[in-house]
């Protein structure tokens, strides 16, 4: 029996190959000659290189399976086929080129191969027309890499692939350099990749001469993947009730007040829960590690400004550009004459381009240099011949133009556009409020006086600084409202606060020790205490607390209550506005990058065109018959009758006929009998 089992094993190679998994050292003589058979077939591969050889494929296999069992024998085996994929790789056969690839990535599973040569083969096998191959290189690269990263930090092996990767990127290939590019940025995504010279790596992108290269380039820095968006959808909805439900589930009673309340304070609750659920994400991380981003932002404006690509490549530049200067506060004067010359209402993606011109603009660039800009929105947008809904867009974009650059926007424009408060669009009546609000919180004083609302605390210390001023604080503005640490004061009497405090708990060992704080007075009784204390006792106690102790997220968080208490509580000698005070933390972390729904901001849907109208109502008569009258018959196997069939006949069939003939001889009183019952017919129908 065991003669007749023997004999099967030259031609099974799968039946081999788990015996010698089991028992090496048994089946030594049989992987011999296995070995030896792989030899002669890999001489004759050799002298024709573009010929299929499903042998050698199933003895590489086999041989890729059994190498750690066999670690002396199959020393060269890795090489000889690394060497030989990188000799023939553009003529051997694609499913033998397949079955290499395959083997070497069983044998660096098994860490009997460099990573380094491994990978820098792989991406020569980029090169080649397979998208198989190519497809499945991509996914081995990337989990290798991460892999080799997962414990630690292997920095020699990233080294070695990242100086690589740049020479490939360069490539005159451009789909092994747009792969290359693909790696970078999944092991960015990933979090394995993550330092500063990958990112300037993938900076070479945007200045590639194939599309594709630098389209993916720059959605790596503007975040406009759609895989993290997908994933950003499926991860907020997974989980607990949706906004759906929650307007079904109070939509379906009676409509009271008190429903309304539960759904707006469910929805609050939502909203939060989501907030604290959802991780916080830097997806703009990657343009802060740009090492030399002026530099960087000159050349690719000049590349914008030479550039024949299509016009959304160029609305995606101009989109990174404007965040490049917004966020590093660069200075690049000559973008905005460029983008000031699309700054029309007929243009293409304009909200976009207000997007990056409101982007670009921050405190450092001169106002001369940003007034042109508001001055053109202003004439193209905000005036009476355009729609509600192009001057909103333009008021909105003034508004953040002006609240990062608040010297840009004069006082007679400012006057001017805060007229539109009363415009009978209410779109355009909200985005003028809202300029009006902004410079109630800046500078009241450029506002007519009847617009300036009723002043507080903060509207009268309110002042926007010169161009370049900048105001150094010894304290913490706000930080009046906390007590002085008391620790301090016994600590310099003491000599050495520390061992006086412990000495002073050596009785108390083991129970919890009740400490006052601050933050347990009221707020609004706090705000009432400092109205009546002059500022340099404010400035003088507040410098004393931030330098008495360390403030925690407590100590900070009623620091701006109290600070949005000056904004509600009027000026002294004037009548109070409002007494409670709310945080609103989604106004508060506002953060560094615009969006397009901070220029696009409507307060009202606008009204549907007749085509929209018209689509709406044909949708909803899809399941519906026509309105024609149907007549029913008992028989519907049975013929229509001779009057039904002649309303169907063609007229030269009946133009002889008696009635047709005599049609036109009737006279006045027969034509009025005909009518008559002709009416009475219909009468009769409808009842």
């Amino acid at each position: 029996m065991s003669g007749r089992h023997n004999n099967k094993l030259p031609n099974n190679l799968p039946q081999l190959q788990n015996l010698i998994k089991r028992d090496p050292q048994s089946y030594v003589d049989e992987f011999q000659q296995q070995f030896r058979h792989y030899q002669s077939n890999l001489q004759i591969f050799k002298l024709q290189p573009d010929k299929p050889n499903k042998e050698l494929a199933d003895l590489v296999m086999f041989l890729a399976q059994v190498g750690h069992c066999y670690l002396q024998q199959l020393s060269t085996f890795p090489q000889e086929l690394t060497s030989l994929l990188m000799s023939h790789h553009t003529m051997i056969e694609p499913d033998l080129r397949m079955t290499f690839c395959k083997a070497l990535i069983l044998l660096r599973n098994k860490n009997l191969i460099d990573p380094t040569c491994l990978l820098e083969l792989f991406f020569e096998l980029l090169r080649c027309h397979d998208k198989l191959l190519r497809k499945t290189l991509y996914t081995h690269i990337v989990a290798d890499i991460k892999n080799i990263n997962s414990k630690h930090k292997n920095n020699k092996v990233n080294t070695t692939l990242q100086n690589f990767m740049y020479t490939m990127l360069r490539d005159s290939n451009p789909i092994a350099a747009k792969i290359s590019l693909d790696v970078m940025v999944e092991l960015y995504k990933r979090d394995v990749w993550n330092d500063a010279k990958t990112v300037n790596v993938i900076t070479t992108a945007c200045f590639s001469k194939v599309t594709k290269i630098v389209v993916a380039g720059l959605k790596f820095f503007l975040g406009k993947d759609e895989d993290e968006k997908n994933d950003s959808d499926s991860d907020s909805e997974d989980g607990g009730p949706s906004v759906r439900d929650l307007k079904v589930r109070y939509s379906t009673g009676k409509k009271t007040c008190k429903n309304k309340k539960k759904l707006e304070k469910a929805m609050k609750v939502l909203r939060k829960h989501k907030k604290k659920k959802k991780p916080e994400v830097f997806n703009f991380s990657a343009i802060h590690l740009i090492h030399d981003p002026q530099d960087f932002s000159e050349k690719l404006l000049k590349q914008l400004e030479s550039s024949k690509e299509r016009f959304e490549v160029k609305i995606m530049m101009m989109e990174f550009i404007s965040r490049l200067v917004g966020i590093h506060e660069l200075f690049l004067f000559n973008f905005y004459p460029f983008v000031q010359r699309f700054l029309q209402p007929h243009q293409r993606d304009v909200t976009k381009i207000l997007l990056c011109a409101a982007q670009a603009s921050h405190q450092l660039v001169p106002p001369e240099i940003i007034e042109p800009v508001i001055m053109t929105i202003a004439n193209n947008f905000v005036t009476d011949r355009n729609s509600g809904e192009v001057m909103t867009v333009g008021m909105n974009a003034i508004r953040e133009v002006a609240a990062r650059c608040p010297l840009a926007i004069n006082e007679d424009l400012l006057q001017d556009l805060a007229q539109y408060k009363m415009h009978k669009d209410k779109n355009v009546m909200m985005s003028a409020r809202g300029l009006i609000q902004l410079f109630r919180s800046l500078n009241p004083q450029m506002l007519h006086k009847r617009d300036r609302g009723r002043p507080t605390e903060a509207s009268t210390e309110a002042k926007i600084k010169d161009y370049g001023e900048m105001e150094a604080k010894d304290h913490i503005p706000g930080a009046e409202v906390l007590e002085v640490e008391e620790g301090s004061k016994e600590g310099e009497e003491d000599g050495d606060g520390w061992e006086s405090a412990s000495m002073s708990g050596g009785d108390d060992d083991g129970e919890w020790v009740d400490v006052h704080h601050s933050s347990d007075e009221e707020t609004g009784e706090v705000a009432e205490k400092l109205q009546n204390i002059p500022v340099e006792e404010r400035e003088a106690k507040a410098a004393a607390v931030s330098g008495s102790r360390l403030l925690t997220q407590d100590d900070f968080k009623k620091i701006r209550l109290v600070q949005l208490a000056k904004e509600v509580s009027a000026a002294p000698g004037k009548g109070q506005k409002r007494k409670n005070v709310e945080l609103n933390e989604e106004d508060d972390n506002r953060g560094e990058v615009l969006t397009l729904r901070n220029i696009e901001k409507l307060h009202k849907k606008p009204k549907d065109d007749k085509e929209t109208r018209l689509a709406t109502a044909m949708a909803g008569r899809s399941d519906r018959k026509d309105f024609v009258k149907k007549h029913h018959k008992l028989n519907p196997h049975a013929s229509t009758s001779n009057r039904e069939k002649r309303k169907t006949k063609n007229f030269m069939m009946m133009r002889h006929s008696q009635n047709v003939r005599t049609k036109g001889k009737r006279s006045f009183r027969e034509k009025q009998i005909a009518l008559q019952t002709q009416l009475l017919k219909k009468k009769k129908q409808y009842k």
